[in-house]
């Protein structure tokens, strides 16, 4: 009987440890949380909301899941703590509370992990960080070296010093190079809706689209315009961001943030909420190199066969047969972007040889790729 008894124990105890595994089976997440998820009404950090959140994050770091944390907030908090005057600009007032904020953020998330004897890491990075692959991969080992010493990266935008066109279009596009750059196997993406809808959110006929693949048309013609209360981004820059790291081969889920257990649930797959397919993983360089729009040196204009073989999704590099012109100068190793005839975006890539070289080469059959298919992204 005692032998029995020790087995049903043993079964019940096998059966709660299977059951609380997260289902979804991912190793490396990064879990991004928006201004809206952390800031209440009045404009003020909501304390209780990021110790539930910091609670969530270390139960699923002692499941063994690797967590980085992309935060938003500074800016609230500090509007905490001093009270700037009205005839202070926008962009002052923004990098005094950013600032003075930031330590408060910092010391709110340390105090909550503290009481899971987690340490965390304050990481904050601007678009500069991202502009070459030393720079790149720099940034790539320090987050890796907190990783493998158990500690959770915090990372946010450094507002003090990004400012006008040193900005991301909001912490989404800066969550999304987090997960390309350490090969995540998934962006949580916490917002104030719980996901993308196929219609108006405040209607009730419209319903949450729960899987978007590759294939799904363009989102933006049901996607609300406006933007969050607090922070910069809104709904289509989400989706537009969620498409490219999905099309890198990484999960990419939008979900309701200021709802409990929101982490957990999402990671046990119960929740309904949006989630993208991911496509094929890509390389590391390939990830870079999606990323680098904004820091592309030169343009190259190629026919339209040439677009359709480049952008076929088989392995093909683009050889300058298919150049009809060089619209902005560019040298080797640079990284270039590739448009059509009618200069729309097709994709990016690094430059085996300068513009000067390109230039002599238009239209010549038997030529040495400008762009190899190894460090080619199609943006199509």
């Amino acid at each position: 009987m005692k032998t029995q008894n020790s087995s049903i124990v043993y079964v019940f105890v096998t059966l709660v440890f299977l059951s609380t595994q997260m289902n979804l089976g991912y190793k490396k997440i990064v879990v991004k949380v928006g201004s809206n998820v952390i800031t209440q009404a009045n404009g003020l950090p909501d304390e209780a909301r990021i110790k539930h959140l910091t609670d969530q994050l270390a139960a699923i770091k002692a499941k063994g899941i690797e967590v980085i944390l992309v935060s938003s907030g500074a800016v609230a908090s500090g509007r905490s703590l001093i009270k700037v005057s009205e005839k202070q600009d926008a962009v002052t007032t923004r990098q005094l509370l950013a600032a003075i904020g930031q330590v408060k953020l910092i010391n709110t998330y340390a105090n909550f992990f503290e009481k899971h004897s987690i340490k965390c890491a304050q990481v904050l990075v601007t678009k500069e960080d991202f502009r070459d692959r030393a720079h790149y991969l720099n940034m790539k080992n320090c987050l890796q070296i907190l990783l493998q010493n158990e500690v959770i990266p915090v990372v946010n935008e450094n507002d003090v010093v990004s400012v006008t066109e040193l900005m991301f279009t909001d912490n989404d596009e800066l969550a999304g190079l987090i997960a390309s750059m350490l090969n995540a196997d998934a962006l949580l993406i916490l917002s104030n809706v719980n996901g993308i809808y196929n219609g108006d959110p405040k209607l009730e006929t419209s319903e949450i689209i729960q899987e978007i693949n590759g294939n799904t048309a363009n989102l933006a013609s049901f996607i609300s315009t406006g933007k969050s209360q607090f922070g910069r981004g809104g709904m289509i820059t989400k989706t537009s961001m969620a498409q490219k790291v999905a099309k890198l081969g990484i999960t990419v889920h939008i979900a309701n943030g200021t709802k409990d257990n929101i982490l957990t649930e999402l990671l046990e797959g119960k929740l309904i909420h949006t989630t993208f397919v991911p496509e094929k993983i890509k390389s590391g360089k390939k990830k870079w190199i999606a990323h680098s729009e904004t820091t592309a040196k030169g343009i190259v204009q190629l026919n339209n066969g040439a677009k359709e073989v480049l952008t076929s999704g088989k392995a093909t590099s683009l050889l300058p047969i298919g150049i009809i012109a060089i619209k902005a100068d560019f040298l080797k190793g640079d990284i270039i972007k590739i448009v059509d005839e009618k200069n729309n975006l097709i994709g990016l890539g690094i430059a085996e040889y300068s513009s000067d070289k390109a230039k002599e080469r238009i239209g010549q059959k038997n030529q040495k790729a400008l762009v190899h298919y190894d460090y080619f992204y199609s943006t199509i």
